[in-house]
């Protein structure tokens, strides 16, 4: 049979007594208005949604008048009996329960209490489960002296000091990429509507631009928009390509940036040498279900080649990075769309157990944005999900090992 315990909330209240029955208490003497009633009564709130629910109270005349006073609280009356040790009734139970004022008493809680017990109820050192099960309050701690010389780490044996396999990836791959002769790119995670969505040519209207696909900031809501010049040439290519009204306080909204293209347009929109390549390594932000392969924070390698090139010279940068830094063997490119590249490619590699598994999308930047910003060069883009190069480049089947905190995965990674 299942055993239960008062939670700290709940030997409260079994001491100065439930909300709802103080206030049914204080109303015994007459009605009174909500302000004196709020003063008198602790976790007023709480006594109202259960004196309300129970039909002990109802307004008149803008003042709490009692209804009927209970003859017997079932809460209270449990509150004693599980404090005592006895079985309560399993309906009001419930209740206590989804209140948070009675929990269960796990196999984990009775042997660490146990433990406990056999040590004269002293804590030597703090484990996860006395923390957990709340059994540390009111216990001893035995004395620690801080000038006792620290026990001695083997580093080769435990590993200390290595890098996470996952940052180490990222190292490498940053490394290779300055090694092909490409600038690394940098900018806010906070980012505007306007470098995110408005400056790639994306319209106002666009699905992508809601709240079940992108993040939005509540407080600051809007931000500052960039120079007139560069401002005044993106509604006009919002104007005369999309055909319709370009709100300028749209584009103001704060968000976490949900790709790293934002920095591409921000590069391009500042000072820059022509031919040249860039990228960016950055973290983007997307409401999504979190599973194998997909997560709400992720990271993303980004690059764009800036000068005299073409689709073709994109598609070979791309199958050599997919091998350079994801060791694939095996590649493939599929027509894909984005509303600010054309022509448009999607990159996927095999993965040994997964099969074929998308890596990230590329094309050529299209004319209506690259010109309103002032460039007037082809540009090749391609943007790409490192947390799956890593997953390939790892062998690992689940996006969520990437962040393990298995020491002997991490261990066994050197």
């Amino acid at each position: 049979m299942a055993e239960y315990k008062l939670t700290d909330e709940g030997k409260k209240y079994l001491k100065q007594g439930l909300p709802e029955e103080n206030l049914a208490n204080l109303l015994r003497k007459g009605p009174i208005g909500f302000g004196e009633a709020k003063n008198k009564i602790e976790n007023f709130a709480i006594a109202m949604q259960w004196v309300k629910k129970k039909g002990w109270v109802e307004v008149r005349d803008g003042k709490l008048s009692l209804v009927k006073y209970p003859e017997q609280i079932e809460e209270e009356e449990a509150l004693k009996k599980i404090a005592a040790g006895k079985q309560a009734d399993e309906n009001v139970l419930k209740i206590l329960m989804e209140r948070n004022l009675v929990e269960k008493i796990t196999e984990t809680y009775k042997k660490t209490e146990s433990e406990l017990k056999k040590k004269g109820n002293t804590i030597g050192k703090l484990t996860h489960d006395i923390i957990a099960t709340g059994l540390w309050r009111g216990k001893k701690f035995e004395a620690v002296n801080v000038r006792r010389p620290a026990k001695k780490i083997v580093v080769k044996q435990l590993g200390v000091g290595n890098r996470q396999p996952y940052e180490e990836f990222l190292m490498d791959v940053r490394k290779k990429l300055v090694k092909m002769g490409f600038i690394e790119m940098t900018g806010p995670t906070i980012e505007l509507e306007f470098w995110n969505f408005d400056a790639l040519f994306q319209p106002q209207h666009h699905p992508a631009r809601t709240w079940s696909q992108t993040y939005a900031l509540k407080y600051p809501k809007f931000g500052t928009l960039p120079s007139k010049k560069i401002v005044d040439g993106v509604k006009e290519s919002h104007e005369n390509g999309w055909k319709y009204k370009w709100d300028p306080r749209t584009a103001m909204k704060l968000m976490p940036r949900a790709h790293t293209t934002c920095l591409s347009a921000r590069t391009l929109a500042g000072k820059h040498d022509i031919p040249e390549k860039y990228f960016a390594l950055s973290s983007c932000f997307r409401p999504d279900v979190i599973d194998a392969t997909h997560g709400i924070e992720f990271s993303q390698v980004e690059g764009i080649v800036v000068g005299d090139v073409n689709f073709k010279n994109l598609l070979g940068v791309l199958k050599e990075l997919a091998k350079e830094i994801a060791g694939a063997e095996k590649v493939k490119f599929l027509p894909d769309y984005f509303p600010f590249t054309e022509p448009s490619a999607q990159i996927s590699a095999k993965h040994p157990e997964m099969g074929w598994m998308e890596f990230g999308g590329s094309g050529v930047f299209r004319e209506e944005w690259t010109h309103a910003i002032g460039v007037k060069e082809p540009v090749l883009a391609w943007g790409m999900g490192i947390d799956r190069l890593a997953m390939f480049k790892l062998n690992l089947s689940d996006i969520r090992e990437l962040f393990s905190r298995n020491l002997e995965w991490l261990r066994a990674r050197r």
